[in-house]
């Protein structure tokens, strides 16, 4: 199996930290991990006791099908049953008991035995190492002292420079930028940090991460999740470099990119642990396998199905936002251990695709579904929602930022639509669907779906899409007042995109990230 990049994230300069640490797992981090970890095994436990409890009713059924059979059977027909022998045909034995010998004793041999005469060297018992009694080159040295490594040692003047070798490789200059994609390889999931310098333009992976499920999306953020009694601070004075994943399983992991060779998340959101309800559960117990599950019961307080889209509030940079294929939108308190959502949205019938928080009202949360709408509604007062209906599967939106309430939805008849918040009306909650919403402008991007959307923060009315023709298309969109005019600027021949990013930083503008749907992470400088 090729690598498979399936998200990127890009880190702006001067937010990691110069010296990276290296994981330690001692006392404290231990306690910490068993305390997220507890929920694994219980999981498992449940799993067990369940399978347990099937392969119990599979054995009762058969032997219910056993004594139906036997029943059958001729109950005087007993001409194949065993017989026990009679004690007349068994023999009569005296018992001997031999008297006992030493440990580890052999009979001596008589003169027949050893016509050599070789028996007393006792070569038979040559190679049997004697018990009891010290051995080895320093059985006789006493005191002799053990280091752990050469730097406790004080005889060793002499130090190793392999730490200083190694800290120096993994120093982050202040105008470095990450970049951290999230890669499959041979059903390995993990995460790349890479480090890109713009004046060099050196790229390299700087270290890696582990992840236990498939990566479906990527998301920073400065802010340290923490315990709620884990940090005293105020919340504007707490910050990090952080990379939240959201995976095929229900739960987001967030991951310290200051830390080399970690092997646990620093938080877990949604990881519930008072109900089993979120383990799946076999359809079937019969003989025949089935790989299928039943659906996991809906949660207020945790998704029970893949995470699909990411979204950090950078005003409230404790508040973080997910969408879910359980149909769902939940707020998250990053300060409050994460253990529960503080809000949950159901204003979707299908999938959620994406979501985004507004740059300009941080309230405002703009998602988009596979039930062919997309919904903005204030997250303080969720039943005022308006929404657009589209006509495709959402692939991916982005705000305007030199507009506050417009933004822009591409989809997966490769068309991109540009919408105004303030011109929308209510939805539905049920029944069908009225026609497709009518946007300020419509541009027909892409032959196939318009899978990667992203708006240039620095550069007003620059916007970049990639699609599964295997083209990224740079467009000029000028809005005044009413009237807006697009138009194509350039493209680019690469392979089937899936996401792509502006760096974010004002000195970088031109600088686009795109990753293909093969190994390929493409860094395409503008114009």
């Amino acid at each position: 199996m090729s690598p498979l990049i399936s998200s990127i994230a890009w880190v702006r300069r001067g937010v990691a930290a110069e010296n990276p640490e290296k994981y330690n797992l001692d006392e404290k981090e231990l306690e910490r991990v068993q305390k997220l970890a507890r929920i694994e095994l219980e999981d498992a436990q449940v799993e067990l006791q369940r399978a347990n409890e099937a392969a119990q009713d599979m054995d009762n059924r058969s032997d219910d099908e056993e004594e139906e059979g036997d029943s059958t059977i001729d109950e005087d027909d007993n001409d194949g049953s065993w017989e026990d022998a009679s004690d007349d045909d068994r023999m009569d034995e005296d018992a001997v008991e031999p008297e006992p010998k030493p440990k580890n004793s052999k009979p001596k041999k008589s003169v027949q035995d050893d016509p050599d005469g070789l028996a007393e060297y006792n070569l038979d018992d040559y190679d049997e190492e004697k018990t009891g009694a010290a051995s080895g080159v320093f059985s006789n040295i006493k005191g002799l002292t053990y280091y752990r490594t050469n730097d406790e040692d004080p005889y060793i003047t002499l130090k190793e420079d392999d730490d200083e070798a190694e800290r120096a490789e993994l120093q982050v200059q202040s105008t470095d930028n990450m970049i951290v994609t999230a890669k499959t390889e041979d059903e390995v999931s993990h995460l790349d940090v890479y480090i890109y310098n713009d004046s060099d333009e050196n790229l390299y992976v700087h270290h890696d991460i582990l992840l236990p499920s498939f990566p479906l999306c990527l998301e920073w953020l400065d802010f340290p999740p923490t315990a709620p009694t884990a940090s005293t601070e105020p919340v504007a004075q707490q910050a990090g470099n952080f990379i939240a994943v959201g995976t095929f399983e229900p739960e987001i992991e967030i991951w310290s990119l200051d830390v080399t060779e970690a092997i646990y998340p620093t938080l877990i959101l949604g990881r519930p642990d008072k109900s089993a309800s979120h383990v799946p559960v076999p359809l079937g117990t019969g003989k025949k396998k089935r790989k299928q599950t039943k659906a996991r019961d809906p949660s207020s307080e945790h998704h029970v199905d893949a995470v699909l889209g990411l979204s950090w509030n950078r005003a409230h940079r404790n508040i973080f936002a997910s969408a879910s294929a359980d149909a769902t939108v939940k707020i998250w308190d990053l300060a409050g251990g994460g253990g529960k959502a503080l809000r949950s949205f159901d204003l979707h019938r299908d999938k959620v695709q994406s979501v985004q928080w507004n740059l300009a009202q941080p309230e405002v949360l703009l998602t988009g579904s596979y039930d062919h709408t997309v919904r903005v509604f204030d997250s303080r007062d969720p039943g005022k929602a308006v929404g657009a209906v589209i006509g495709a599967d959402v692939e991916a939106l982005r705000w305007d930022p030199w507009e506050p309430m417009a933004f822009y939805v591409s989809l997966e008849d490769g068309n991109v639509h540009y919408f105004d918040a303030r011109t929308l009306s209510a939805l539905p909650a049920s029944g069908s669907l009225p026609a497709p919403t009518k946007s300020r402008f419509t541009l027909s991007a892409h032959t196939g779906a318009a899978s990667a959307l992203d708006v240039n923060p620095h550069v007003r009315g620059c916007i970049a899409t990639g699609g599964a023709d295997k083209l990224v298309k740079i467009w000029n969109v000028e809005v005044d007042g009413d009237a807006v005019n697009a138009s194509m600027v350039t493209s680019r021949n690469l392979e089937i995109v899936r996401t792509l990013y502006f760096a974010p930083e004002e000195e970088t503008h031109s600088i686009l990230i795109v990753q293909s749907a093969g190994k390929s992470l493409y860094r395409w400088i503008l114009p």
